[in-house]
């Protein structure tokens, strides 16, 4: 990505590589001083001493909604924020007010009990059975899914697992499912197979490091190997309106091209 802060942050190559594989990686996004604080917070609230391995006895510890002034800082970055116009459109998106779920993973050899293939609903989260939230061809309620890196992750430290440019064969399945759109349920119904064969990416990268992804993008959660633990949250980028994306209001917008030849 580029760093020049005179230039937009995604050049006609990162656009056209999220188009394709439906992700796009932004180095140093917001500044490692922002992770460093951020994560001595959320130290805190696991009640953990990051000294002490001894102590982390569980694969993963779920925090949520973080407001402090380092997270919404590292979600509200000019950087960020010119990315978000490049792919979603200017106007067409909301500032993060808190950073969302940090899945927090240990190094364990204990199945964490999450990791499978899916992708993330975006609206019906009201019901209490998570299989039955919803996503739609519209995506209401998600303009972009995000994953923000607060601590260095490499191969063995639990990165996403990504499936490069499965958004098509999600947008493929939704296109007759009209406005109610299908529930986690239906959609994992066939193990999200058919995007199977496609190449895989790793969400590693420099604490500061975002990826900005496609909110049908089909991704994977994984044991951790490494050593220390990993900091990443998972936050929405939600869009201004109810009726999300609405793929036929602009075909030129990245998001919208996406998925655009998969399904006309």
């Amino acid at each position: 990505m580029r760093d020049d802060s005179s230039t937009p942050p995604l050049s006609a190559r990162d656009i056209e590589f999220f188009v394709q594989n439906g992700f796009v990686r932004i180095d140093r996004a917001f500044p490692r001083a922002f992770a460093d604080a951020g994560r001595s917070l959320l130290w805190r609230a696991l009640n953990l001493d990051p000294a002490d391995p001894a102590g982390w006895t569980r694969p993963v510890i779920r925090l949520d909604q973080f407001g402090q002034e380092p997270f919404v800082a590292a979600a509200n970055t000019p950087r960020l924020c010119a990315a978000f116009d490049q792919l979603v459109g200017a106007g067409r998106w909301l500032p993060r007010h808190t950073l969302g779920t940090f899945p927090v993973r240990f190094p364990s050899r204990e199945d964490p009990g999450d990791i499978g293939w899916h992708v993330d609903m975006s609206f019906g989260t009201d019901s209490p059975d998570f299989m039955e939230w919803r996503i739609n061809l519209h995506s209401r309620g998600r303009a972009l899914l995000m994953l923000f890196l607060f601590s260095d992750i490499g191969i063995d430290d639990a990165p996403t697992r990504i499936r490069c440019g499965s958004q098509r064969t999600i947008a493929r399945q939704l296109i007759s499912a009209g406005e109610e759109g299908l529930t986690l349920r239906e959609l994992a119904a066939t193990g999200f197979s058919e995007s199977a064969h496609l190449p895989e990416a790793l969400a590693t990268g420099e604490a500061g490091t975002v990826y900005l992804c496609h909110p049908f993008l089909v991704h994977s959660a994984q044991s951790h190997r490494g050593d220390t633990p990993r900091f990443l949250a998972q936050p929405p980028l939600q869009p201004r309106g109810r009726n999300g994306i609405a793929y036929g209001d602009d075909a030129m917008l990245p998001v919208v091209r996406a998925v655009r030849e998969a399904i006309v």
